[in-house]
């Protein structure tokens, strides 16, 4: 049983999913040499499969072997479709032929014997080359879940999707060539800068600017829904058919942000977050009076309690939950809510936690920070933030947070904020000119505020941005963590402390390289870093 919770057999299923992702980029990259046109339906198609495929099999999205499944049979025929439409080419292997006609019971046994890691790690004959191969896989799948979000309100681009198609393809040969690989890491955090751009410019787009909001973090009176995830179309769509039925949306985990958006605050029945951090769930799912719908990562197997309460969407798949289609039809969850008890009562003094530090509300600050920082008022600006876990090693980002000192700034995004914006000890620290202390900057979809912010500064003080006063302490769970990572090295980020431990499939000679190269080092001592990050170590 992995971590996350999903089987051995679940997780075969998914490996033989992900080689035939890499096998259809394959089929994409010769059917795009043969001239078949970005706008024809296969390629399309391929591109979507691509998507949602992949993040099907990201860290606690779909446990449903019977969903992917399905994914894979799709990709068997779309394959086809391609192969009709590329012809013979030489430089994409056939694998649909192995797995043509294979029934879901065969599906595990394929996937053990064919396309588990240590096949694949024998097969490449490198285990350097294989490290870099699987931080790629891992990277890629968190760029494929960010382009997916993309593609739910409308903003995709061929031209990166076949970037995504040609590192699949790269990846699907098993060479051991660790410079290739090395530079395919790298690409991969090129296409996920782009993509992350991408994808803040259709949130402001559509949703409007976001601008600082207090949210309630207390219940309020009445019937109610919860939501979770990522996706703000989904939300969207959720306050739209909830409007005038009397029932409260809560927001939970990722979709806290949602309430720093014009288009999405303007809903008075969005009254609030409700809960932390994904990895609480089966606790606070199970004390919420209502149903809960969960849209994209992080799901955890649901506690019996709170089971038949559990709706989920998109890639997300749990057997025995109820799936809501791409119709968004949210009446069956409105139904629920209404016959279900909701909050009793409006805790009060109610409780707020302000989102909303867009780089676009803190560039217009740029100035106050430059100038804190020449006069001696801001010693030190700190990026904290991630993906969180449930380890207890993870204790290190509040601990190291709490020890910065008062005239310091902390930028903070992703899950493994809730670690410090819920911390007594800074949840009203100010700096000397009125600014919070700590910038909620959304999601872990918003790391590209992080980084127009540090290039800005950058650019505004005439230096780099490894000669800034700034430290990144950066909790690493998963593949979306894995894709912002490759982004920052991509641009050259130095100085990054990666934790609580180093992802474990990087070999010794791979940590020696991004430690050489980007002084890529783990965290260690909250004190002892402290001490160093104030040196810019």
């Amino acid at each position: 049983m992995g971590v996350c919770g999903k089987s051995s057999e679940t997780a075969a299923i998914q490996d033989t999913l992900m080689s035939l992702v890499r096998n259809m980029g394959q089929w994409a990259v010769a059917a795009d040499k043969a001239g078949v046109d970005a706008a024809d339906p296969a390629m399309k198609a391929a591109h979507l499969w691509t998507l949602q495929a992949t993040f099907s099999t990201l860290t606690n999205v779909n446990f449903s072997d019977e969903r992917i499944g399905e994914y894979i049979q799709q990709g068997i025929s779309l394959i086809k479709e391609l192969e009709s439409k590329a012809g013979s080419a030489a430089d994409a292997q056939a694998l649909h032929k192995e797995l043509d006609g294979l029934s879901d019971a065969d599906l595990e046994h394929v996937g053990i014997e064919k396309f588990s890691i240590p096949v694949r790690q024998a097969a490449m004959g490198n285990d350097d080359a294989f490290c870099l191969n699987e931080l790629a896989t891992y990277a890629l799948k968190g760029v494929c879940a960010y382009a997916a979000h993309c593609y739910q309100m409308g903003y995709i681009k061929d031209d990166i999707m076949m970037d995504i198609h040609k590192v699949h393809a790269k990846l699907a040969s098993n060479e051991p060539d660790v410079d290739g690989l090395l530079a395919a890491v790298l690409k991969v955090g090129e296409i996920n800068t782009s993509v992350l751009a991408m994808l803040d410019d259709a949130h402001a787009t559509k949703y409007g600017v976001p601008e600082p909001t207090q949210v309630c973090t207390t219940a309020v009176e009445g019937k109610c829904i919860l939501i979770s995830g990522h996706d703000m179309v989904d939300l969207k769509a959720l306050l739209e058919q909830t409007e005038g039925t009397g029932v409260h949306v809560y927001t939970h985990g990722e979709m806290l942000p949602a309430h720093s958006y014009p288009e999405l605050k303007k809903h008075k029945h969005l009254v609030g977050n409700y809960g932390t951090a994904w990895q609480n769930q089966k606790f606070e799912f199970a004390g919420f009076p209502g149903p809960i719908i969960v849209t994209t990562n992080c799901i955890l197997e649901p506690r019996k309690m709170y089971k038949k309460r559990v709706y989920t969407m998109n890639e997300v798949g749990v057997d025995g939950v109820q799936h809501i289609g791409a119709d968004r039809d949210f009446s069956a969850v409105i139904d629920q809510a209404k016959s279900l008890k909701g909050f009793p009562r409006t805790i009060e003094p109610a409780k707020y936690h302000t989102v909303g530090f867009n780089h676009r509300v803190v560039l217009p600050l740029a100035g106050q920070v430059l100038e804190a920082a020449k006069s001696g008022a801001l010693s030190r600006i700190f990026l904290i933030g991630g993906c969180d876990g449930s380890q207890w090693e993870r204790s290190y980002f509040t601990e190291l947070a709490e020890e910065t000192p008062d005239d310091s700034l902390i930028l903070t995004l992703g899950c493994a904020k809730n670690r410090i914006i819920h911390s007594e000890t800074l949840m009203n620290a100010k700096l000397a000119n009125g600014l919070p202390r700590v910038l909620d900057m959304g999601q872990c979809n918003d790391s590209y505020s992080a980084v127009v912010v540090a290039l800005e500064l950058a650019k505004a003080l005439d230096c780099s941005v490894n000669d800034l006063p700034l430290s990144l302490a950066v909790s690493h769970l998963e593949q979306k963590a894995a894709a912002v990572l490759c982004t920052l090295l991509h641009l050259g980020v130095k100085n990054i402390r990666l934790g609580p431990t180093i992802p474990a499939y990087l070999t010794p000679n791979v940590i020696s390289i991004l430690s050489k190269e980007y002084n890529l080092m783990a965290t260690g001592d909250p004190i002892k870093d402290l001490e160093l990050m104030m040196e810019g170590k």
